[in-house]
């Protein structure tokens, strides 16, 4: 394991070990990927005694602040593009109506005990006689060379003294695109209502890290499978199932969100177009309904959609700001492209989705694009053309009309000015006017065309001009 330990902080750190005389060691996430050759910048090291002590010694010789979190035990400092945690040894106990362990001084061998899986476990050796020497009481090298996620101890105890240790699971398991070893998924199943007990904010911080992965839908199938998802996300629970009247069905809602998760994933890293995705259909199990004679429909969920997006997210404890308004206007339009990719594309119907769309519009087609989940390969082609086709049309009418982010050629105190109006009905009239008759192509998006259409309108009104 000396080949892992290239970084000269490790050096240093073994250095001011052996100089006081302190048994320390990197634990946990780190040696894991390492081992895995991913990309890491955290480093935990625990001490055997007082870590946060250990942590000013390197803060002194490196010559950098050191953050002491003392009801934590902690200590943390940074160290070129590092982040290096210091901890004392220590084991833990838990009550049952909380995740905070009762905490005392302990051996590395409670310290490996107390960690969630058998992949964090691991430990390399600082100390200068056993420099570079892996500690693996739980066999976690062979759990990850067999792509395992397990926990240390009886993993019912687990995740009863950590509820969130179950999101964690399911977040490995995505993320490394691991198995969840069964023990430990009939564990979350039976253990499950215990995640009541954590923050909506822990939860949604494990939730978002499953939908930052590669491939979200694994997380998500864990969820759904272990019950999670109906305690944590109810609306997305109920997307699942098929009903069928007449020998007529409707596709499985649930599975073709997770379809359109991970299609997008393949094209966009933005956590909150991944988050339209899942939310795009969310309104399709309370807009259901059975038509004699066609079959199932879902008018207007993307309507209701949009409305349930605030609701959601602040039960998730996401923010509502730019970013919920953003998923709000994505799971709203996100039909409009497709219609046009079925229909004769018209100049109108384009300028009025770059209209309401504005610089949201690439994004939108990302979402659309990634929605074609059919399995029929001539429909595939058929909807890529069409896409493509409405693509090249929206960027010609863009940069022929000049229609994204739309601010009027003539503003509502314009219109004020020439007609010496008071804000009112009228003032909303004509700019509507002038609004509509832009997008339907009726006049130019320009301040002369539009200044002459104005004043025909203005005289169907009846109201006379100021001055021109």
């Amino acid at each position: 394991m000396k080949s892992y330990l290239k970084l000269p902080i490790f050096k240093t750190l073994a250095d001011l070990a052996n100089q006081h005389k302190t048994e320390i060691y990197v634990i946990g996430g780190f040696v894991r990927d390492l081992i895995l050759n991913r990309p890491s910048k955290d480093i935990d090291i625990v001490v055997l005694g007082n870590g946060i002590e250990f942590a000013e010694r390197v803060g002194e010789t490196l010559k950098t602040k050191v953050a002491v979190f003392k009801n934590f035990g902690t200590a943390m400092l940074r160290a070129h593009d590092l982040e290096i945690e210091f901890v004392g040894a220590r084991k833990e106990s838990y009550r049952s109506d909380s995740r905070k362990p009762i905490v005392e001084n302990g051996s590395l061998e409670d310290d490996q005990k107390r960690r969630d899986f058998t992949i964090n476990a691991l430990a390399i050796s600082l100390n200068k006689e056993t420099f570079g020497q892996l500690i693996d009481p739980f066999d976690g090298l062979i759990d990850l060379e067999n792509k395992l996620i397990k926990t240390p101890l009886n993993p019912e105890i687990t995740f009863s003294d950590d509820p969130l240790r179950m999101m964690r699971a399911i977040r490995f398991a995505t993320q490394l695109q691991f198995e969840i070893d069964e023990t430990s998924i009939k564990a979350i199943t039976s253990q499950k209502e215990r995640i009541n007990i954590i923050s909506k904010e822990r939860i949604t911080e494990e939730l978002n890290k499953i939908i930052l992965s590669k491939k979200p839908s694994i997380g998500f199938k864990h969820l759904f499978n272990t019950g999670l998802l109906k305690i944590i996300f109810p609306q997305m629970d109920t997307l699942y199932g098929v009903e069928i009247i007449n020998g007529k069905g409707h596709k499985d809602n649930f599975y073709h969100t997770l379809e359109v998760l991970d299609n997008i994933c393949n094209t966009t890293d933005d956590l909150w177009l991944r988050w339209a995705a899942i939310l795009h259909d969310i309104a399709k199990p309370p807009t259901k309904r059975f038509e004699e004679g066609h079959g199932w429909t879902f008018h207007g969920h993307e309507d209701k959609g949009a409305r349930m997006v605030p609701k959601i997210f602040a039960q998730l404890k996401l923010p509502l700001n730019e970013k919920m308004k953003f998923v709000q206007k994505m799971v709203q339009l996100h039909l409009r492209p497709i219609v046009l990719a079925q229909d004769i594309i018209t100049d109108s119907a384009v300028r009025r989705l770059l209209f309401d769309a504005g610089e949201d519009i690439e994004s939108l087609m990302l979402l659309c694009n990634a929605d074609v989940t059919t399995k029929n390969e001539y429909k595939i082609k058929k909807y890529r053309n069409n896409f493509e086709l409405v693509k090249q049309k929206l960027k010609d009418v863009e940069e022929r009309d000049k229609l994204r982010n739309w601010q009027p050629p003539i503003s509502g105190n314009d219109i004020m000015q020439i007609y010496n109006l008071t804000a009112g009905k009228e003032v909303g009239i004509l700019k509507n006017a002038i609004r509509e008759a832009i997008l339907e192509g009726e006049i130019k998006n320009d301040y002369q065309e539009a200044l002459i259409f104005l004043n025909k309108k203005a005289l169907e009104l009846g109201l006379t001009i100021k001055n021109l």
